[in-house]
């Protein structure tokens, strides 16, 4: 396909996820089964079209002066290609599956327009009513942070240091311009894609199928570090998923003590098992949602909860999930929030300790809830640990490059793609009085 099929067909699912709100990954599948004839270079660089455009839906609606898909697209292609208008038109010249281009007057006014004169949410990408939110999260450089999060995301390994360490797979993935992460001690990382390229697929590479590494981004490898489990401990990782923080978790053990890798859907943990088998971890129970497991109560050494939430944090990677989310949507995540935090608290021991995490941004899921929680268990003995000294203690070199937010007594760290270079990602660690 030529820049002008790939176009329409990125206006075309514009179009379908505005209509239908529907997730992105979904409407894009559902056109290449629709458009078999599109190769995987085409596909890949329609999403990077439709990515683009609703990672910067605001920004590039304004610079445009109109937020339509077609106007849109073009937009994407502009910037992410960095085609001048003349050039872009000079490519479309001729090829008749190319939309119309947009007037004289409307290019012009996406190359001139200047993004100070736009108001706040606008230049940040966020609809209006999460712009007070992300303000009160961040501060006042909250603009800049939430622009941040408009960027194309690295792609993030994480060494499974069972299997190999980190220079056997940076040799192995020297292709793909694979380096050390900047943070995190097992990560790798492969720089954000340019122009109308991709990522590749490193999970057909033999050193992934071997175990030697997982996809994970960097901010979610410090989470689980600063967790700080401990070989031969006994832990509960509450809402397990697909298991990458648990597979992580086991890691830092060394394969001892016992890791219950548990959550309440039964589908969101289906692909742990395969993924505990490749990596081979022999320290994680798998349990299912339908164990009793009032046998653990007061027995656990670390709970790990990486809670349901809005995703904030990812919109890197998620761009269309900030346009779908609604406060109905925040009120109920905050709800499951808590009760995720209620339930674990009956796990710890005393002198054990419970981990929160979210990917998230937005306070009123991240350190509102520990405030909340504490209100509620305050006759627990739980005592908010100081998570900006971890943090310190075991990245000397990177500090400054976190949020660090008082709390009760404690601290509380927030990760964010401008400060950290990681997704975002919020971390509170509370300790049991023995």
């Amino acid at each position: 396909m030529r820049l002008g099929g790939r176009l329409t067909a990125a206006i075309e699912v514009l179009e379908d996820v505005e209509a239908r709100r529907r997730p992105v990954a979904d409407a894009l599948k559902d056109w290449g089964l629709s458009h078999r004839f599109a190769g995987s270079g085409d596909r890949a660089a329609i999403g990077n079209i439709v990515y683009d455009a609703l990672r910067k839906k605001r920004s590039y609606g304004f610079r445009m002066g109109d937020d339509g898909a077609q106007a849109l697209g073009f937009a994407a292609v502009i910037d992410g290609l960095a085609m001048a208008p003349q050039e872009l038109a000079a490519a479309l010249a001729g090829d008749r599956f190319a939309p119309e281009l947009p007037n004289a007057g409307q290019l012009e006014r996406f190359g001139a327009a200047d993004l100070s004169a736009a108001p706040d949410a606008v230049a940040a990408d966020l609809p209006d009513w999460l712009a007070g939110k992300l303000q009160a999260s961040l501060g006042e450089d909250w603009v800049a942070e939430a622009a941040a999060l408009a960027a194309r995301p690295p792609l993030d390994l994480r060494v499974n240091t069972l299997k190999s360490g980190r220079d056997k797979v940076l040799k192995a993935l020297a292709p793909f311009g694979a380096a050390p992460a900047d943070l995190a001690p097992d990560g790798i990382r492969i720089a954000a894609i340019e122009g109308a390229g991709r990522h590749p697929n490193v999970q057909v590479e033999a050193g992934f199928q071997k175990g030697w590494f997982e996809v994970q981004d960097e901010g979610s490898q410090l989470a689980a570090r600063l967790a700080a489990p401990m070989p031969g401990e006994q832990v509960l990782d509450l809402c397990a998923g697909a298991g990458g923080k648990a597979l992580a978790l086991s890691a830092a053990m060394e394969n001892t003590g016992q890791i219950h890798a548990a959550d309440a859907d039964r589908q969101r943990l289906a692909p742990i098992h395969d993924r505990l088998k490749r990596a081979g971890c022999r320290n994680v129970q798998v349990r299912d949602p339908r164990d009793d497991m009032a046998g653990l109560f007061g027995a656990m050494d670390l709970v790990l909860v990486d809670a349901p939430c809005t995703g904030s944090g990812t919109w890197r990677r998620r761009p269309d999930a900030k346009w779908r989310l609604s406060e109905a949507a925040l009120q109920k995540r905050m709800e499951e929030q808590d009760d995720v935090l209620d339930r674990a608290a009956r796990f710890v021991r005393p002198g054990g300790r419970l981990a929160y995490v979210t990917c998230s941004l937005v306070a009123e899921e991240n350190a509102d809830r520990i405030a909340a929680f504490l209100a509620r268990h305050g006759d627990k003995g739980f005592a908010v640990a100081d998570a900006g000294a971890r943090w310190n203690a075991l990245l000397p070199q990177a500090e400054g490059r976190c949020r660090i937010g008082a709390l009760a007594g404690g601290s509380v760290i927030t990760m964010t793609p401008k400060l950290t270079g990681t997704d975002g990602f919020f971390f509170a660690a509370l300790e049991r009085a023995g």
